[in-house]
């Protein structure tokens, strides 16, 4: 019988905006109070609008719930709201925080090999060990940073990206990297600010790496740019180029390539990246771009 077990993924969040999918919960026809944050509680109620925005305070107080053994075929982790019902990751949880932070959540925790990541084809998108031929995948090395994804983004493919050799999006939502001194955990959500982004081109698709670090880091103050990092993580950037550029090598793969000069660009161009991938989310699910055998639920 399958194992499960419940942990907390919650985050303090300060402020987002929501482009929902499906009707989600509001409060009980009472003005906000935008001095607290708004939980998931017995005070909330289901809302019938299908499509709708908010501009509320909003804290995604979610747990996570792991099915299965861990580096086995049928090992998941779910995320679920206060009721006890599963939620999506990548369509649920809030992308923006305001004053520049987002939401990120955990894949693959620094200093692990194993190849976790949500399934986008599954409902209620959990995060599954990637697999190959049947086979789990793990990376050749462990990797030296925390990495994830920035929920309510989309890498759309049948965008040609033209400040990017024309490479179209990789179909998944944009990964993250995140550099803080902690290690994460599998389905942690953490509040990160972007730094700069890296645009690899993985056998010809565009696979944007946002170089970001946790706001709870000792040195998240330090950073705010492209440069900074170079001044207070001497050589990052290059050694987070360098595993992507050769991870593959070793299953016989060629090396990946990277675009805009093969350099990583500004916290700015970072930005930029994530406001058109939020945008191509949000017309993802709002079936205005086919979604083909992806789960928008």
């Amino acid at each position: 019988m399958a194992t499960a077990r419940v942990m907390s993924a919650a985050t303090n969040t300060t402020a987002s905006c929501l482009l929902l999918k499906r009707p989600f919960f509001s409060l009980n026809k009472k003005a906000p109070n935008f001095n607290n944050n708004l939980r998931f509680n017995a005070n909330t109620k289901r809302v019938s609008k299908r499509l709708f925005s908010c501009k509320s305070i909003y804290n995604p107080d979610v747990q996570i719930k792991e099915e299965g053994q861990p580096e086995t075929l049928d090992y998941r982790v779910y995320f679920l709201d206060n009721s006890g019902k599963k939620v999506s990751p990548w369509h649920d949880i809030p992308l923006h925080l305001g004053d520049g932070a987002f939401n990120y959540v955990v894949e693959i925790p620094k200093e692990s090999s194993a190849k976790m990541e949500i399934a986008t084809d599954e409902q209620f998108t959990p995060i599954k060990q990637d697999t190959k031929k049947g086979k789990l995948r793990y990376y050749p090395y462990n990797i030296n940073w925390n990495y994830g994804l920035l929920p309510q983004t989309w890498e759309d493919p049948s965008f040609a990206n033209a400040e990017v050799e024309g490479a179209f999006g990789d179909n998944d939502p944009v990964d993250v990297v995140e550099i803080g001194e902690r290690r994460g955990k599998i389905g942690e959500i953490l509040k990160v600010k972007p730094l700069a982004a890296l645009a690899m081109i993985d056998e010809g698709e565009l696979d944007w790496k946002i170089v970001a670090i946790s706001l709870d880091d000792p040195r998240a103050s330090l950073v705010n740019d492209v440069d900074d990092v170079e001044k207070h993580f001497p050589g990052t950037l290059t050694a987070i180029r360098d595993w992507f550029r050769d991870y593959k090598i070793p299953d016989g793969k060629p090396a990946n390539r990277f675009g805009l000069g093969n350099k990583a660009a500004s916290k700015d161009y970072a930005l930029k990246v994530i406001t058109e991938t939020n945008e191509s989310w949000a017309k993802l699910v709002k079936r205005s771009i086919p979604a083909g055998g992806l789960s928008l639920v």
